[in-house]
């Protein structure tokens, strides 16, 4: 069985040459994103871009437009993502906090969710996530903080 980084995994996860057997050891797909249909479309070192389909007669609110607890969800998804690329086995992450600002609604759209880091440090890193819609127009944009755990802070994570 082959051991890769999450970065090496999910790269060659997304151009179809990940091996039988291959593993990493997070757990990709996470299973909120397989229960949402959260796709992941690219990744490099600390980002990360993701999809889903959003529609309101599955992903609705009371006032018939996408919920934004989903957007939230996609955003974490894109963010959780990118810092996981940067993270070691033996260690683990936690987010510290989600900012969320929601500038138009979505009805029925392929929503894509981009991270990337504003600030990489060792223990604690802040990253920047937009959420477009399929028109191209920015539907949310999002500030997360990312812990890192490492050594006996990691254990049991």
């Amino acid at each position: 069985m082959t051991t890769l980084s999450v970065l090496d995994y999910l790269k060659k996860q997304l151009d179809g040459s990940l091996p039988s057997g291959a593993r990493t050891h997070l757990r990709y797909p996470t299973a909120i994103s397989r229960t949402l249909g959260i796709r992941i479309v690219d990744v490099g070192e600390g980002t990360a871009t993701v999809e889903i389909d959003a529609d309101v007669a599955l992903h609705g609110n009371q006032q018939g437009t996408v919920h934004g607890g989903l957007l939230c969800e996609l955003a974490d998804a894109a963010i959780g993502t990118a810092h996981s690329t940067t993270v070691a086995e033996g260690e683990s992450f936690a987010s510290i906090d989600l900012k969320i600002n929601f500038f138009r609604p979505v009805w029925r759209s392929r929503l894509r969710a981009s991270a990337r880091p504003v600030q990489r440090g060792r223990t604690v890193s802040h990253y920047l996530c937009e959420i477009t819609r399929e028109d191209g127009k920015v539907a949310a944009v999002v500030l997360s903080s990312m812990m890192s755990l490492t050594g006996e802070k990691a254990n049991g994570r």
